[in-house]
């Protein structure tokens, strides 16, 4: 074990923290308050177009410490390994990992590997940790929402979910459809530099944008109503959900994010999230219609193009396991 953590996985990282060896990183902290969060990745296959496990565990927990408003430090890495799992897919892994640490300007400071009998892993599964900054002074969560907030989602749907869906199914559709795997912290960062209010932030993971909004409503005690015709679906995406039969609303992203702001602020915020290749699709789609509702525990409605209001629920079952 010494001579595989020394030999495939230190090699990608160059780390004083790692460098100790000890069984705990001595962290620096600017005085102020930390966000921290923790994720376990499972995806299977472990590469599909525009992402893969690796990359997938770095940008998802960046972007976790993102929608606190948090700038991203400090990583930890957690392997669990199948017995006879190659060698030289473990090194692609663990290399996707350096090289998305790099993009994300985030070290990873500790991390564990433990293999398990063979059957009893499928392959590898990740855990990763994130340690971040906070220096802004906002409340970014549901409770911060007010009436008239606008919502605006930082690109197009659905991606994520179908690439991995048809990379795992063998499907094929005219043109490739490609993960939105990507960090969004940078984004976030510059909307509080830009001086955007921000009342609450949320990544599209598992469930999609339907999920998140009543996930929202239900801990705000809050009226959400979206607009159908302004929420951005590729052309591509969309053929594809309408012959599987699945709602993109529904689908996982990995790399859109939504944001509650003061209505006075929602153009310019979708001016200075189009700004980052990220945020290139930036659209208002919707908004906060009620706040503090007697009885009520939240509620998200969706317009259709014609006018008519349908209740947006969170879906019955998981139609797409393991995607992230």
């Amino acid at each position: 074990m010494q001579q595989f953590i020394r030999g495939v996985i230190r090699k990608h990282f160059v780390s004083s923290y790692l460098a100790n060896e000890h069984d705990a990183a001595v962290l620096p902290i600017e005085t102020g308050a930390i966000a921290f969060t923790t994720d376990t990745y499972v995806v299977r296959p472990l590469f599909f177009p525009g992402g893969d496990i690796g990359k997938l565990a770095v940008f998802g927990t960046i972007n976790d410490l993102a929608m606190v408003g948090a700038i991203p430090q400090y990583l930890s890495v957690g392997m669990i390994l199948e017995e006879g799992f190659s060698i030289e897919t473990v090194n692609c892994v663990v290399d996707s990992i350096q090289k998305a640490t790099i993009e994300c300007g985030v070290e990873v400071v500790t991390g564990d590997t433990k293999v398990v009998e063979r059957g009893k892993g499928d392959g590898i599964f990740l855990n990763t940790a994130g340690v971040g900054i906070i220096k802004h002074r906002l409340a970014i969560e549901p409770a911060s929402l007010v009436e008239g907030d606008a919502l605006i989602v930082s690109g197009d749907l659905g991606r994520h979910g179908i690439a991995v869906m048809a990379a795992r199914e063998g499907l094929e559709f005219e043109t490739t459809i490609q993960s939105d795997c990507a960090p969004l912290a940078a984004m976030v960062q510059d909307l509080l530099k830009y001086g955007i209010h921000l009342h609450c932030l949320r990544d599209l993971t598992r469930g999609g944008l339907a999920s998140a909004l009543n996930e929202i409503a239900i801990s705000a005690q809050c009226s959400i109503v979206v607009e159908e015709e302004r929420i951005p679906i590729q052309s591509e995406v969309r053929g594809a959900c309408e012959m599987l039969g699945i709602d993109p609303l529904y689908i996982a992203n990995e790399g859109r994010m939504i944001a509650f702001v003061p209505q006075a602020q929602a153009l310019r915020a979708a001016e200075v999230m189009q700004k980052h290749e990220v945020g290139r699709g930036a659209s208002w789609i919707g908004k906060v219609v009620g706040t503090d509702i007697k009885g009520s525990n939240g509620h998200v409605a969706i317009k259709s193009r014609v006018g008519i209001l349908r209740t947006l629920d969170f879906l019955s079952g998981d139609q797409l396991p393991r995607i992230c």
